[in-house]
């Protein structure tokens, strides 16, 4: 396993970046430094999954990287832009308009049918839907037949569709997906993790996901690996077995 080192400037290849990203909570005796000097660039149209024992710092990775949580110090880069050294009327604006998020609870308007939850970023920043893009996106998640349905009358499979569709339908650089399948029985999990390869192969899209699941795992292109805050690993299309093999490793060297 090699850490995967993203050179300053990043390569046009990442479609978002960390670099030498240090994130301390606390102050003084008390401080937990949750990530130490991570470099790291995710590359366009990839699954990447990111993992960890707890306390890695995955969740804070995924967090900063997405301009939801701020860095102690080094750069996010999303594209050329540097998510560190903008205001938070600017962050919030990226967050709308440029990444999307599948969060492990669905996150759905029950007053809302399963349309209008997933024309909802479009509506709140004033956009008209792109037809087409809806239909490909909704036709590649299985979900046309529920779009007039609300919540209450979805599965959980069915609701997470839903959120993965609200998540792509604004045509975000990035996705980032936290534990998506943690409220899934195992055969919704596994079609929704097969819907995300799909719209990283058939739409081109950019999904980030953190997950402590090698069945999960093994479903993404890349597998990057934390420990203790730092980098630990970096596996290239790995399988479950590979992947379970560096989780012991991990755990066995702490």
């Amino acid at each position: 396993m090699q850490q995967s080192v993203l050179s300053d400037p990043p390569t046009p290849m990442a479609a978002v970046a960390a670099v030498d990203l240090v994130k301390v909570y606390g102050k003084g005796d008390t401080s937990v430094r949750a990530l130490d000097g991570v470099t790291v660039g995710l590359r366009r149209a990839g699954f990447t999954a990111i993992m960890g024992p707890s306390g890695s710092g995955k969740s804070t990775l995924m967090h900063c990287l997405a301009g939801l949580d701020t860095a102690t110090s080094g750069r996010v880069l999303l594209g050329g832009t540097d998510l560190t050294r903008q205001s938070d009327a600017v962050l919030t604006k990226v967050r709308r308009e440029r990444i999307g998020f599948v969060f492990q609870s669905f996150n759905l308007l029950p007053q809302l049918t399963a349309e209008q939850n997933i024309r909802l970023p479009l509506d709140l920043a004033g956009r008209d839907v792109d037809r087409s893009l809806f239909d490909q996106v909704v036709d590649v998640l299985d979900v046309r037949n529920r779009l007039a349905h609300r919540p209450s009358e979805l599965s959980g499979g069915q609701q997470q569709r839903i959120a993965l569709a609200r998540a792509l339908i604004s045509q975000p650089e990035v996705v980032f997906a936290d534990e998506p399948t943690g409220n899934l029985d195992s055969r919704s999990g596994a079609e929704m993790l097969d819907f995300l390869r799909t719209c990283v192969q058939t739409l081109g899209q950019t999904v980030v996901m953190v997950t402590h699941d090698p069945v999960a795992a093994g479903y993404a292109d890349r597998v990057v690996l934390l420990a203790d805050g730092r980098i630990a690993g970096d596996l290239d299309r790995p399988d479950r077995a590979t992947i379970t093999g560096a989780l012991q490793d991990l755990a066995a060297a702490r």
